[in-house]
Parts: structure tokens; sequence; C-alpha cells
């Protein structure tokens, strides 16, 4: 398994090359290191952790697994932050495109999570991508009768 979650971002890279990301091997690795034997990965991208204008050394690696939503961010100095979102604790996602990049914003019970100078041709299909990936689950969890939310 190790490294499928790189080779799925490059070709996220490949399509939509605007977008500023650096370090992504070792941000992917983090991901790599997460997923669970039977969580398939379905769809990564990368970005920027934050909402912060010009902000470009902050890069995280954001991928949708058949079970939920996870970033992993590799630090500098030894150590990372891996985040996983289940669909119970998702509410929605906005979407800001200014002059150079866009921004999704992915609002949990919790907090907003921001992921920011993506290519703007790339915010269509990310959105979609959580947005359906994430009304299914939610749909899966009603027929389940588990709350969808805490």
């Amino acid at each position: 398994m190790h490294g499928i979650t790189y080779k799925k971002l490059k070709l996220f890279l490949d399509k939509y090359p605007h977008g500023v990301s650096w370090r992504v091997k070792r941000h992917c690795s983090i991901i790599d290191k997460h997923l669970n034997p039977d969580e398939e990965l379905l769809y990564v991208f990368a970005g920027q952790y934050d909402n912060i204008t010009w902000s470009l050394c902050n890069t995280v690696v954001v991928a949708i697994t058949s079970e939920r939503l996870i970033l992993g961010q590799k630090y500098i100095l030894p150590g990372y932050k891996f985040v996983s979102i289940t669909p119970d604790l998702y509410n929605d996602l906005s979407v800001y495109s200014g002059i150079f990049w866009g921004t999704i914003a992915i609002d949990t019970i919790k907090e907003i999570v921001y992921v920011s100078d993506l290519d703007k041709a790339s915010l269509p299909e990310v959105e979609t991508v959580i947005t359906e990936f994430m009304t299914e689950k939610k749909k899966e969890y009603a027929q389940l009768g588990k709350p969808n939310s805490l």
C-alpha cells in the first residue's frame, strides 16, 4: 500500500498544475500510514492548510477514502498532523474562488477546515467529489439507523 496516495495525488497535480503544494510525498506518507487495511483510496488533492492569502508553506494532502475524509501533514521538524472527518461529523462545504487560486471550507461539527491555494479549475471537481461522497455516506448512515450528528 506504500506510495498509493502519492500516485493518486500525482494524477490530480498533473490535471491541475496551478495549485500550490510542497513536499507532497512526505505528506502522502502520513495518509498511507493511517489507511485502514480495508479502506479504499478514492480521491486525493493537496493545498495549503489555512485560509491565509499568500501562505505558501503549510501544505496538506486531503484524501477521500471509502469511509472518511482524511488530511495528512508532515512537519518539517519531527512529527505530523493527521485529521479524520467521518460523515457523521460533516456539515457542509463552501467554495471560494479568488484571482489566482481557490479555497474550500469543510464545515464540521467541531471546526471549519480550510484548504486553500487550489488551482481554480479544480474547485468544481473537488466540491463535487466531496459533496457526493458525504451525501451518499449520510444516506447509508440513515438507512442503518445511525445518527447523522452527535
